[in-house]
Formats: C-alpha cells, sequence, structure tokens
C-alpha cells in the first residue's frame, strides 16, 4: 500500500511523503503506482518550473519513498505558488485514494 502523510500549518503543506507501492498489478502494469508516481514527479517538476522554486527532494525506488520539502530560502510569492500546486498534488493523489482506497490512504499530520 501506498501511504501519503502530509504535514500541514496553518492549512499549508509543509512537508509530503509517499512511501511504499500500490501493489495493484504486476511490475510494469501498476496503474495506481504509475499514476502516484506521475502524479507526485508532475507536481514536484510544476513547483521547479511555474513557482521558481526547487523543493527538497529525497527518493528511493527500492520501497517505494518519496519525501518532499521546502528550502530554507524562499519569497512570499513562491511559497503562495508552491502551496497551490502542492495542494493541487493531493487533490489528485485523493481523486486515486476515493477509487482505490485498497492501495492508496492519505494521513495528515
Amino acid at each position: 500500500m501506498i501511504i501519503v502523510k502530509v504535514t500541514e500549518k496553518n492549512e499549508d503543506i509543509h512537508r509530503i511523503v509517499l512511501s511504499g507501492h500500490a501493489d495493484s498489478g504486476p511490475v510494469g502494469y501498476d496503474l495506481v503506482c504509475a499514476g502516484v508516481s506521475a502524479i507526485s514527479f508532475g507536481s514536484v517538476n510544476s513547483v521547479y518550473r511555474l513557482a521558481k522554486v526547487k523543493l527538497n527532494v529525497e527518493q528511493r525506488a527500492k520501497g517505494g519513498y518519496l519525501d518532499i520539502t521546502f528550502p530554507k530560502e524562499i519569497t512570499d510569492d513562491q511559497w503562495e505558488k508552491a502551496q497551490l500546486l502542492l495542494k493541487a498534488m493531493v487533490v489528485s493523489l485523493q481523486t486515486i485514494e476515493d477509487q482505490y482506497s485498497e492501495y492508496i490512504q492519505i494521513k495528515y499530520t
């Protein structure tokens, strides 16, 4: 199962950690894992290109792990743009969770 942990403070996202594998199909054919990967990496790339923020990203393919945090130096404008994009990421992941809750779970801390 993929576990998504979203750390929020005052309705702002401060960290997102994804871990695990969906195991909803054979390796290379797991649509849940593919969807979650596309959404998460696409969102990180969008924050970089559109908000001009290079997020701190730690990833490991083995065990399925992605840890996203903010850099120390960020302007208010960058923060607002990045927040919108990461909130959109969470909404997209919630859409997958709504249909495939046996393979993905989102938790808020």
